[in-house]
This record gives C-alpha cells, structure tokens and sequence, in this order.
C-alpha cells in the first residue's frame, strides 16, 4: 500500500467554492489587475521596427508637417525645425532623436483616488474607455439617440465600479449643448462626477482650457495640488493625418501644457484614406506625426508627461468606411504598440472597437480579437475597448457591462502562465493519484489557486443546459440590463454635496440626476 499521503475529502466542496467566489477579493489577491504587463506577441521583427523608424525620421525631414500655427513655428523653429518656402515645418533627425533624449518615461496618470493611479511603464497594460460616440445604443429597442450629459455621467459611474475597466476617457458627445464652453465645463463634470478613476476629455477650443481648469483645480482643492496629481488628460488630436497640424487643437495643447494637464498626443489616420493603404506605411506615417508631437512638446516643456498616441484606424476598401473590428485594425495597434517600447515612451492606442451596431456575436469577436493583440502587445494604454459600436459612432451601457467581463478574460490571457517550482513539484498529483481520490477537486492546491489563478465572469453563463433551463434560461443582455441598474440605482456621486453646490454655481452647471430609474421603468 502505498505511503503517500491522502488528500483529505471536503463535504459542501462546490458550495465552498461558491460561496468563495462571491466575497470580492483583495485587489492585490485578484487573478488580474490594472498594470499586467504584456509584451509577449511582437507582429514586427526588430529589424522590421529599425525600418519603420527610419522611415518615419525620413518622412518628418523630408516632407515635414502643414499648417502649423504662429505659436508651434515659433516653438519648433526656435528648438531647431525648419520652415521650408512652402510654409511644411521639417525636423531633422538630430533634431528628433534629441527630443527623444528629453522626453517623458515610466509617468503616472493619476486617478482623484490614488488607488486608481496608473503607472504607464514598460509593458503595462490598462484598459479604458474613449470614443466621443454621437449616439446611444438601447439593445432592447434598437435605437440610436443622441446622448446627453446624464448618458456620460452614467457611463462614469459604471466605470466606478468595473473593476476591468481602469480609467475613463470621455464615450459620448453630450449633444444637448450648443455653446463650446458649456459642453467643455459640463463633459468634465459629469465625468468627474461619475468616477475617481483617470478622466480623459478634449477641448473644443483653447479658449475653453482655463475654465475649465479652475473647476478642475477646485475639485483637486488648489492649482497646486492638481498640478502635483494631474487626474484629467487631455486626448489632444495635434494632427489631421496626413502630416498637417491641426491649429486649434494646438493652441490647445499648448494651454494643457502650461495648466499642468498631461496630453495624449494623438494620431488618427485612416489606412487606405487619410494614411497609407499598407498597413507597414500606415504605422510609418503614424509614428511620424507622433514623433512630431514628441519634438513640439518637449521643445516647449522638456520632459512633459505625453502619451504617445498612434491611433491609426482601418478603411474598408470596398466602401472607403472604417472598420474599427477587423483583423488589420488589431494589427496596426499591436505594431503600434511595439514602436511605443522602441522608443521607450508610454504609449496609448484604439482597440476594442465594434463595427456591429449591437452588442452581438460579431460585436463580441471584433472587441476581443482587438483588445486580445493589444494586451498581448504590451500596449500601456488601450482606449476604447468597451462599449463601442458602430465603428465608434455609437455607445451602449449594456455591451460597457458585458466588456468588463470580457477584458478580465483579456487581462487573463495577458497575465500568462505562472511557471513557479511549487507548481511543477509532482507532490500534489502523487497525492491525489497514488493515496487520492482521483481527482482535484477538493484539494488544498485547488482551493488556495480557485481566486488567484483563475478568473470567473460576472455575467457570462456557464451552467449547463439543464441548470440554465431550471434557472428560467437567463440571457447574457438581461443580465447587463441588470448589473447595470442594480449599479445606477444607488447613489454614486464622486463630489461631495458642498463642493458640488460650489462647482454648479460657480460654473452654472446643470444638476445631475444622482440615482436613474431601472432601464423601461
């Protein structure tokens, strides 16, 4: 008989592990975690990125950037651009590569809660939301509508409580507002209000940043202490691809830049219309104009926190409309993602993007595939990557629940294999073999590994037919509607009621409704 020793048998095992499942775990106990770093998948060789860069450099000396406003020839000129007869801004290689010397590295986007803080470094990967879609998506009904400012507010909270969901960047326009200033106040409202999370936003217009500061530096409780722990980023979209400044959002950026706001320099060419067909030359052009964004704003403010933001998207050929779900868009953001470690700079770029106007089955493959690449990639920031639909036209609260429990599968598939000497001792199956029950069921291994090792979705059904007939067959939407409710229906409101008095009236803002109904009620 053999000496090994036996594994003791547990009664109630599977209500154990149940009812472990349900107590929600220590964040740094969980299987995932904002920050996994990535890095694992790598579409382009090395010798493949040394070609892109050079490439790139040859682009920015060669044919240069349009458009530049007073204010960026003076900047870019005086650190050593030149500004050719045809007005193009040129940069020289050196010019480039002493920028890069000066540029931001390992920076923290912090959150109002410093356990939201995110440290953009390396490989590490966080998810989040973007997308400034112009409509809503009702799942049940079909509709699209235009959002408004409680549509955004909403959208904060949920990210409040998504635990796979690491920061929120503005996923809808708030199409009640006519006035720039307004929409601009009351898009950083409704967001701040919404979650203590990392809140990205744009800015319509220049004039519109110092507003919309002071709000933001009384909600931090001073210029100073915002400035030491800058929770708002400005997605700044410098460039109109391909290879023109954008004057506005300049002047912008350079606003953001003196409030102490960190930027996410952003390019957003679309392969086959406004960037190269070839998804190789697309990434050139993109890492181009990035690069550009690099040189303005350490010539203005040397080793300024930016995001390098290559966001090219996709065209479908036959049609010339983006297609934001396709393979090649997964690959342009993971070849991105491998030019941002190149460089050694924090790096943000689009992933998770449906062009299904529902969240479906083609909604539910074109947001994983994406979103799958950009985590295995390494990519430190991947914007839009739930929610999204319709090629970023439109959002859906629903498919923003259901994408929580999908990017904790993601962040598994990042997180990789834990290769550790006490898992490949042979102890444990000798246990179980020789002297066990067969099986591993109950054993103390299985029941420590349960939370840490393995992930378990919120929402997703993994009952069998049987169970799920005899549980009334519930469906994956239901259960969003659901989640989503039961979170809107208690009060989530991020700014203190005295503070909010303040803000509302110093700013004339619009009340926010601080519980919402059941979705239908």
């Amino acid at each position: 008989m053999s000496d090994a020793p036996k594994t003791r048998r547990r009664s109630g095992g599977r209500a154990a592990r149940t009812a472990a499942r349900s107590q929600k775990l220590d964040a740094s106990l969980r299987p995932v975690r904002p920050g996994l770093p990535g890095g694992h998948y790598k579409p382009l060789s090395e010798p493949d990125v040394i070609r892109i860069h050079e490439a790139a450099l040859a682009a920015l000396e060669e044919i240069g950037f349009a458009s530049a406003p007073p204010s960026a020839v003076e900047i870019l000129t005086g650190a050593g651009a030149v500004q050719g007869e045809d007005g193009r801004i040129r940069f020289p290689r050196a010019l480039v590569e002493e920028m890069l010397g000066k540029a931001a590295r390992g920076i923290t986007l912090h959150g109002r809660d410093p356990a939201h803080d995110l440290l953009l470094e390396g490989t590490n990967t966080h998810f989040g939301t973007a997308g400034a879609a112009v409509h809503m998506v009702d799942p049940f009904t079909y509709v699209y509508r235009d959002p408004q400012m409680q549509d955004l507010y909403n959208s904060a909270r949920l990210v409040q409580e998504l635990d796979n969901v690491h920061f929120f960047q503005r996923n809808v326009v708030c199409r009640e507002f006519t006035d720039n200033l307004e929409l601009d106040l009351h898009t950083l409202y409704a967001a701040c209000s919404g979650t203590t999370k990392h809140v990205g936003t744009s800015f319509t217009e220049a004039a519109n940043v110092g507003p919309c500061l002071e709000m933001l530096y009384e909600i931090a409780g001073g210029e100073a202490a915002f400035r030491e722990r800058p929770f708002v980023s400005n997605s700044n979209c410098f460039v109109v691809p391909p290879l023109t400044f954008a004057e506005e959002s300049c002047e912008v950026m350079e606003a953001c830049i003196r409030g102490g706001m960190p930027v996410l320099l952003l390019s957003a060419g679309q392969a086959g219309a406004t960037a190269p067909a070839p998804i190789a030359t697309a990434v050139v052009q993109a890492v181009a104009e990035c690069l550009a964004g690099v040189v303005y704003v350490n010539a203005m403010a040397p080793g300024y926190p930016a995001i390098f933001g290559t966001w090219p998207f996709v065209s479908d050929l036959r049609t010339g409309a983006m297609s934001g779900g396709s393979g090649e868009q997964a690959l342009l953001t993971a070849a991105c993602s491998q030019m941002h470690q190149h460089y050694g700079l924090p790096g943000g770029a689009a992933a998770g993007i449906a062009d299904s106007k529902l969240p479906d089955m083609q909604a539910g493959w074109e947001q994983a595939i994406s979103n799958v690449m950009a985590g295995l990639s390494g990519l430190n920031m991947v914007y839009e990557a739930a929610g999204m639909h319709a090629s970023l036209m439109g959002f859906c609260l629903e498919s923003l629940v259901l994408g929580n429990d999908m990017l904790g599968q993601v962040q598994r598939c990042v997180r990789g294999v834990d290769v550790r000497d006490e898992f490949l001792s042979i102890d444990v199956m000798k246990s179980v073999i020789l002297g066990g029950p067969g099986h591993y069921l109950g054993h103390d291994q299985t029941l420590q590994l349960m939370q840490s090792e393995y992930i378990y979705p919120e929402l997703a059904d993994r009952s069998s037919p049987k169970e799920w007939i005899e549980n009334g067959q519930p469906m994956l939407l239901n259960n969003a509607r659901a989640r989503k409710d039961a979170i809107l229906g208690r009060d989530g409101h991020q700014i203190d009621d005295a503070l909010d008095a303040r803000l509302r009236e110093r700013f004339a803002l619009r009340a926010l409704e601080r519980i919402t109904p059941p979705s239908g009620g």
